[in-house]
């Protein structure tokens, strides 16, 4: 059963992970072609909004090819070097897909601000059509990403053309404003508040994908939660060196020492915690190591002198068998 359990989980892992890979691609090549036409759009047009909304295609880009190669490193079996095998190549891509979206959100956020101390002309009507264009572009490829793909890495990469489909209805908003005004400080106005929408989600990506490269304890497990039930399962006496961290961005791992009263329990106590585990907090990688009283072999038991002590350096209490 358990072998059974594996074999479904590592296909539907294999499934998803082709799905995802999928998605990618015909993100990457709507994405990158578009890049070119909102950039030459947007310098024609003068619109910063525009030019950063293609500065952000590009990144976007870059990100899917990030993606694309973690991936397919993901889906190598572990080997003698990695013994966890690759799961984490997908969990490193989203961390460098943030700091990506960091790097142009502080772009923008600059830009944004000299446009407002100097204002410069912008094209209206110009703006409005290719940010209608790269709207249609973006909402085809967040659907695709939406449907097509999960995990971490794809969350990194839908995250990206969201930050994109904001940046199309900033434009076409602005586009719309300066056409009907001529108010052009609309532009880098509407870049900013874009920059705060997508800053929120970029810093959530960065702590969970920072999270799994420290491991640490996932943010939905409870760490006394785990002890606690340990401890509490029959034949437990008490649960020490407990450690509970992310393998990957949806595999989680644990390991422990269990204190028994009985070493006879322990093939019950082991299967009890691995059912508990899977059940109750979704943990499938555990390590346990029992430890119980051992009693002292038949023989006469010699007490430790005070002297003996000293001499030896042991603690008080202790007994030589």
């Amino acid at each position: 059963m358990p072998h059974a359990a594996d074999n479904r989980h590592a296909h539907q892992r294999h499934a998803e992970s082709s799905a995802t890979r999928r998605a990618l691609w015909v993100a990457l090549a709507l994405t990158a072609g578009f890049a070119v036409v909102e950039a030459v759009g947007g310098w024609l047009a003068g619109s910063l909004a525009l030019i950063s909304d293609a500065g952000h295609m590009v990144t976007d880009a870059a990100s899917f090819v990030v993606a694309l190669i973690a991936a397919a490193v993901t889906t190598r079996a572990p080997s003698q070097r990695a013994s966890y095998g690759y799961a984490r190549a997908e969990v490193l891509a989203a961390f460098v897909n943030a700091l990506a979206m960091l790097a142009l959100v502080a772009w923008i956020a600059i830009e944004a601000v000299l446009r407002l101390l100097a204002p410069t002309p912008v094209a209206g009507p110009m703006m409005m059509v290719v940010a209608a264009a790269g709207l249609a572009v973006n909402l085809g490829v967040a659907w695709m990403l939406s449907r097509g793909a999960g995990g971490i890495n794809a969350r990194g990469a839908l995250l990206h053309v969201m930050g994109d489909l904001l940046g199309s209805v900033a434009a076409l908003v602005a586009g719309a404003v300066i056409a009907k005004t001529g108010w052009t400080p609309i532009d880098p106005i509407l870049s900013l508040v874009v920059v705060l929408l997508i800053l929120r989600s970029t810093l959530a990506l960065l702590r969970e994908s920072t999270g799994v490269l420290m491991e640490r304890v996932p943010a939905h497990v409870s760490f006394d939660a785990v002890g606690r039930a340990l401890a509490a399962l029959p034949g437990v006496t008490g649960v020490h060196d407990l450690h509970v961290w992310q393998l990957s961005a949806e595999r989680v791992a644990l390991s422990a020492h269990v204190m028994l009263a009985d070493g006879a329990a322990w093939p019950r106590a082991l299967a009890a915690a691995r059912r508990m585990l899977a059940r109750d907090f979704g943990i499938d990688h555990v390590t346990l190591q029992p430890a119980w009283p051992v009693p002292p072999p038949a023989g006469r038991v010699i007490p430790v002198t005070p002297a003996n002590e000293r001499d030896a350096g042991r603690d008080p209490g202790t007994r030589l068998h």
